[in-house]
């Protein structure tokens, strides 16, 4: 999984039948410092985010179309989870 922030909506009037009741989210992978991580994705939305949330995205194809039980389709990456906190604990050498 990968964290990310939704930075902008995608417009498709014409999809694929299975996805046209789906949402389209422009996802800018972050770290948890908050600072760009890769590039940035379209993802399928399923849990109904917004521009500006923090989310976890599931980026792996075969793992996404199992999300929506939707083997076959060609979907490759999906809004798994909207984030509300990361709690890092600090790390202590011994």
């Amino acid at each position: 999984m990968i964290i990310g922030r939704i930075t902008g909506t995608v417009v498709s009037t014409v999809k694929i039948p299975a996805l046209e009741n789906h949402k389209l989210l422009y996802v800018t992978p972050t770290a948890p410092d908050g600072k760009v991580s890769g590039k940035s994705v379209i993802a399928v939305d399923t849990v109904q985010a917004g521009v500006g949330d923090l989310v976890f995205i599931i980026d792996e194809g075969g793992s996404a179309n199992l999300a929506l039980n939707s083997s076959g389709l060609p979907i490759r990456t999906i809004i798994a989870g909207i984030i509300d906190e990361i709690s890092i604990a600090e790390r202590k050498d011994v």
